[in-house]
């Protein structure tokens, strides 16, 4: 019997391996190449380039196969984790692919213990007083002379309130909430500047904010986030609209109010005493217009609510580290376009 173990037939090619004697074709007997220059040229020479292990790791070599003898190839090795920055210490890091989180320069104030507002400045003061004086001014021409500045406020808060939440470019969020301020202009001329109006179109566009981020192939995060900041911004601008339902002489007053507390808010003052000041500059504005418009020394108190209105939108837009963008978007429109209610509300009290 054959006592060698049971191989797979191979193909015979002539050549032994490595070692080895050649087996003797058949009539040839079993006498092998007795002269090394023969049995030379039947063995396989590499010629090809070699590493030079000088520079190079040595690779820990790998049993052979036991069927095949060849070896079977070598996953390359892991790289070591790149050793963390100097944000390492501090607990902050680039954003990379490998999960680490990107830090705002916000969390990074909150982390430290510092305030994110940045308060916009005197140019967007500026704007906003210059934009407050052409509101005043349009209303005592009259109402379709009101709808050209108020049309650019509603569009500037539309535009701030998105790039204020960091979502930009926006451009249909930004159009959906322009084109909700156009709706309810268009209905308060409409129904003889009834405020209905203007919450009837508020209703209409968060349903169509709402059927639109359904629609979206987005995250679920992401839709809720802007879901909330289309209904936010076109709510702003709406509402905006307020100008034009108040009182002719209610729109003079308080926008002439808010033009002097922005200003006086833009000053190199502490924050209480910034405040004061403000408040007292509108109600002094207030008692200024009132005479001219008829609403006398009530127009101080119309003057110092719009002004509290309108100091609450300019925090609103000095919040999270706003850019030079949001200043003269979101800086300049958030305290006009938040004035406007206590405008409409107190005009009709106090006429």
């Amino acid at each position: 019997m054959n006592d060698q173990p049971n191989r797979p037939h191979q193909p015979y090619d002539g050549y032994a391996p490595y070692g080895q004697q050649p087996q003797a074709w058949p009539g040839q007997g079993h006498q092998g190449y007795e002269d090394p220059q023969a049995a030379q040229q039947y063995t396989q020479q590499w010629q090809g380039q070699t590493w030079e292990t000088q520079n190079h790791q040595p690779v820990p070599a790998q049993a052979p196969d036991p069927e095949t003898a060849i070896l079977t190839p070598q996953s390359p090795p892991r790289r070591p984790p790149a050793p963390s920055g100097a944000d390492a210490g501090t607990g902050y890091g680039p954003a990379t692919v490998g999960g680490n989180t990107r830090v705002t320069d916000a969390q990074r104030a909150r982390a430290e213990g510092r305030s994110p507002v940045i308060e916009p400045g005197m140019q967007p003061a500026a704007l906003t007083a210059l934009l407050g004086l052409l509101l005043a001014g349009a209303a005592a021409v009259g109402t379709y002379a009101l709808l050209v500045p108020l049309v650019v406020l509603q569009a500037v808060t539309a535009a701030g309130w998105f790039r204020l939440n960091g979502m930009w470019p926006a451009r249909q969020g930004i159009a959906l909430g322009f084109a909700g301020a156009l709706a309810a202009d268009a209905a308060l001329l409409v129904s003889g500047r009834s405020p209905a109006a203007i919450l009837g179109t508020i209703g209409v566009w968060v349903l169509l904010a709402l059927v639109l981020q359904l629609r979206s192939h987005a995250d679920p995060d992401e839709r809720m986030y802007g879901l909330m900041a289309t209904v936010a911004a076109s709510a702003l601008a709406i509402v905006a609209g307020g100008y034009l339902a108040a009182a002719a002489d209610a729109v003079t007053v308080g926008a002439v109010a808010v033009a002097a507390a922005v200003l006086a808010r833009a000053l190199p003052l502490p924050t209480p005493a910034s405040v004061v000041v403000s408040l007292l500059a509108a109600a002094g504005a207030g008692i200024a217009a009132g005479p001219v418009t008829g609403l006398g020394t009530s127009g101080a108190l119309l003057g110092a609510g719009a002004a509290a209105c309108a100091l609450i939108g300019h925090r609103v837009a000095s919040y999270d580290y706003p850019s030079r963008f949001v200043h003269f978007t979101a800086g300049v429109a958030l305290p006009l376009a938040a004035a406007a209610p206590a405008v409409y509300v107190l005009g009709r009290a106090l006429a």
